[in-house]
């Protein structure tokens, strides 16, 4: 038995848990408990690295080695250890606790890297800025002299490597002129920036482009702002009489021939880890881990208060988590099981989060497969598709995203993210073309569009990297690239071209930077060096790509320097326990160059041997009238897809 199977071993135990309810036998990858976080604090204390000035920027589990995971069986004692990144006045530390024990593992402090943000940062410099003279005189040429309805924010801007930027916790400050609207994202006061010394405490200047008029116009959407809702006669009702038909024990699911663990993740919002298929009496593996890597999302105007705005939102704004809880009957269905968190806040100290991850299954109506011969002596024969979705929603400022991780019973796990909420607005003095033209000035709509009287939604990308390390029978794994190819045919054929299939083992690091071009198409599997099916193919999974996009940006654009993983849609690296985030582990103010682009400028081996995948989805976002004041949730995604894994189709047994 090899080791994956033996770590699944405990998702076969029997059990009668049912969604609603669950028990918990343990297991290594457990996200923190209440009393562990306390423990976090405690041995800090008594190791003299807590005080009252002491903040963390985030507090999360140290998973084990992978391979003492996958050795792992239940019952067998092991240690649970946490890491923590903590922050003393202008001193960034890493912190490893040993839960077990309760002792201090590791103590040092980051040289040139920056935390990502704390929650009480975002509004820490607002009473500061209000009485600075250079404030205060922009604000009086806007007709403001009453700021007892300004409110005012500060986040990192993008870094771009600048004097005043160097060695320095830069924050950009804006405010909102707030009252008698619930969406605020209208009352911005444009073309009003501080840029702030966030360790000192100091204003470093004032950035005035010019006064703006606050618009008058509301966005508001909800019930009483939008009127009479439409009439949506007949309700579908969805209910499982018999239960559910998934159970679940502690974080560890098993539902039809699917078993894996899900757990709640303070940067990541949620991973999924040791995914295997019950494959007759033979447990498989698939997936040793999968989840969220990065979100980029840069903005496409020039002026100071907006070109700045290239976020790194799960390394930058994780303070509170990534993940905020769902909504039930909105987010997921009034049936689904939904699944609690611990999160640390800026002092470290946990707080219960209900909701943070829904699981629910799901028909859609659709088929499975079907088939009806010609003649009608063969049929008609098909069966129902159903699936399950593993669910979490991450609120990010003015953007909320959905995460899904769906099962299916062919064999195959859809990942997607679906956008949503306020796209982000800048207030103009609205002129026309003609108008701007005779001023020899940009036309207001130049990098954006009109949502409404004045105001202007700004053209933005967003990307997503997602982490996937593949385990296809085993960790012994290649990446196969099939080239689809036209092939000349001879003089005496009727059919001038066909195409073929060309395989390439990707060997090293460089062989698998690749992009998606429809003009030259391939096939994406990561392949078994193990084991092959019935007719001899090496067992597979693919990884086919969804809706995409080519990133825009100029090679020495900044933000794309920064962000360097958005220059491939694929990366693969050998397995490494320190590598798991796209743009880094500090991309707060970070410097070019971090993550996916230094580690594979090794350009290491990656044949037979235990390799990840690093997907970039992402999509240009020119705003339409459609999306505003909210946005209707868009989706792009993937699919991880057996491939010659199976010896026929695995839905053939499916009921009829």
């Amino acid at each position: 038995m090899n080791n994956f199977k033996i770590a699944c071993m405990l998702l076969l135990l029997a059990s009668t848990t049912v969604a609603g309810a669950s028990t918990d036998e343990g297991y290594p990858l457990d996200p923190m408990t209440w009393s562990e976080h306390w423990t976090v604090l405690e041995v800090l204390r008594d190791n003299g690295h807590l005080d009252a000035d002491t903040r963390f920027s985030m507090v999360n589990l140290r998973e084990p080695a992978k391979q003492e995971v996958l050795k792992w069986e239940p019952g067998q004692a092991y240690t649970r250890r946490a890491f923590a990144l903590v922050r003393q006045k202008t001193q960034t530390f890493e912190a490893v606790v040993d839960l077990t024990n309760r002792k201090m593992l590791s103590w040092h402090e980051l040289e040139g890297v920056q935390a990502n943000w704390l929650r009480e940062e975002f509004d820490a410099m607002t009473d500061i800025v209000k009485e600075d003279p250079d404030f205060l005189a922009a604000m009086q040429r806007r007709g403001i002299t009453d700021l007892t309805f300004i409110d005012c924010g500060v986040g990192p801007p993008g870094y771009f490597g600048t004097e005043e930027q160097k060695g320095r916790r830069i924050g950009h400050l804006g405010c909102e002129q707030v009252g008698g609207v619930r969406n605020t994202w209208t009352r911005q006061i444009e073309g009003l920036n501080v840029v702030v010394d966030m360790n000192e405490k100091t204003v470093l200047r004032v950035v005035d482009e010019g006064v703006v008029p606050v618009p008058a116009v509301s966005a508001d959407y909800d019930r009483a702002s939008i009127g009479e809702a439409r009439e949506v006669p007949g309700p579908i009702v969805i209910s499982q009489p018999q239960g559910a038909g998934f159970t679940i024990n502690g974080h560890q699911v098993q539902w039809q021939k699917w078993h894996f663990h899900v757990r709640p993740d303070h940067r990541v919002g949620q991973i999924l880890s040791t995914v295997s298929y019950q494959d007759g009496d033979d447990l498989r593996s698939v997936m040793y881990q999968g989840s969220l890597s990065e979100i980029f999302v840069p903005y496409m105007d020039p002026s100071f208060g907006w070109y700045s705005r290239n976020f790194l939102d799960a390394g930058e704004y994780t303070s509170g988590g990534l993940t905020k809880p769902l909504m039930k009957g909105i987010d997921c269905p009034d049936y689904a099981y939904y699944m609690d968190a611990i999160i640390a806040d800026d002092k470290g100290r946990p707080s219960a989060r209900h909701n943070m991850i829904c699981i629910f299954e799901r028909q859609t109506g659709d088929p499975s497969w079907r088939h009806a011969t010609n003649d009608g002596n063969g049929g008609p024969e098909g069966r129902v598709q159903r699936e399950l979705v593993v669910r979490s929603a991450a609120v990010l400022g003015n953007y909320d995203y959905l995460f899904d991780w769906t099962f299916q019973q062919t064999g195959s796990i859809q990942v997607g993210a679906g956008a949503t909420g306020i796209a982000e607005a800048k207030a103009v003095v609205q002129a026309t073309a003609k108008e701007a033209a005779a001023k020899g000035a940009v036309p207001d709509d130049a990098y954006g569009r009109f949502v409404a009287p004045n105001i202007i939604a700004v053209n933005h990308d967003h990307y997503f990297n997602f982490r996937i390390d593949l385990d296809v029978d085993g960790t012994d794994n290649s990446l196969r690239i099939d080239r689809l190819k036209t092939q000349i045919l001879p003089e005496d054929q009727l059919r001038r071209s066909i195409w073929v299939s060309v395989p390439e083992i990707a060997k090293k690091e460089s062989d698998a930077m690749l992009n998606i071009n429809l003009s030259h198409p391939a096939y994406w599997r990561v392949t078994s060096a193990k084991r092959t099916n019935h007719v001899g193919y090496p067992t597979s999974y693919q990884l086919a790509p969804g809706k995409n996009t080519e990133q825009l940006m100029s090679e020495d654009d900044y933000p794309r320097l920064r962000a360097g993983f958005i220059n491939h849609h694929l990366w693969v690296t050998p397995f490494r326990e320190d590598e798991r985030y796209a743009a880094g582990d500090y991309p707060t103010l970070s410097t070019p160059g971090m993550g996916l682009p230094a580690w594979t400028s090794e350009d290491r081996d990656i044949e037979n041997t235990d390799i990840v995948l690093w997907y970039t989805f992402g999509m240009h976002h020119m705003v339409r009238a459609e999306d505003w004041p909210v946005m209707p949730v868009l989706w792009h995604g993937f699919e991880i897809r057996p491939f010659d894994f199976f010896d026929q189709n695995p839905a053939l047994d499916l009921p009829e």
